[in-house]
């Protein structure tokens, strides 16, 4: 009798063993798919977010993020089609983000080059356009005289801004001569050996450039 309970006693403990561990196995498989899944699903989120523009990640983060996906290997073809895509966008967003760099480097550049080159030309003395008049007129021969023109000429948006030249001014009555250019009326001063007019109005252009010259006789 006592060897028939020892028995069923025996059989019962290797039923319960088997049965538990049974049960062990099955929930730790179950476990392992849903953390697979879990995976799985959160990497399709990321590499869609990071395709589509919509990750407030850094272009470093989206880099870290996908090549963490790739390690993991998750043996899913979509996921390996998403990955190949989103390196694309990855490598196209750094391939803008470097010509911005360089757009703005240059850009910088230029401002510096500016910014020196005003110096340069505050530190240079300034000569104003009557005293150029004054200058051309009294030069000692052509050559000196049209050397001093082009210097005067630079002052100007172009070789062809009008100069306009009041001859007659009493209260609003305002009579003009002739309409000229900078450079017709720079080798007229020449010519005449003399300045019978000052400036009365100055026009500029953004670059500081004379635009229009209103000149008055004296």
């Amino acid at each position: 009798m006592k060897s028939h309970i020892k028995n069923f006693i025996l059989i019962t403990l290797v039923a319960f063993v088997t049965f538990g561990g049974t049960t062990s196995c099955g929930s730790k498989k179950k476990m392992a798919k849903q953390e697979y899944e879990a995976k799985l699903e959160q990497a399709k989120n990321d590499l869609n977010a990071i395709i589509e523009g919509t990750t407030q990640w850094t272009l470093e983060d989206q880099q870290s993020r996908v090549d963490e996906i790739e390690k993991m290997d998750l043996q899913n073809p979509e996921i390996d089609e998403l990955i190949i895509k989103a390196k694309e966008v990855i490598d196209r967003k750094n391939a803008e983000a470097e010509r911005l760099a360089e757009e703005e480097r240059l850009a910088e550049e230029e401002r510096l080059r500016i910014l020196e080159e005003q110096e340069q030309n505050k530190m240079k003395p300034q000569t104003s356009l009557e005293d150029y008049f004054a200058i051309i007129a009294a030069a000692p021969n052509a050559d000196d005289a049209n050397e001093k023109i082009s210097e005067a000429l630079d002052m100007f948006a172009s070789p062809d801004v009008p100069v306009l030249i009041i001859i007659y001014h009493v209260g609003d009555i305002i009579d003009y001569d002739a309409p000229t250019t900078a450079v017709k009326y720079l080798n007229y001063i020449k010519d005449q050996k003399k300045v019978d007019v000052s400036v009365n109005n100055v026009k500029y252009d953004n670059n500081n450039k004379i635009v229009e010259l209103e000149l008055i006789k004296k």
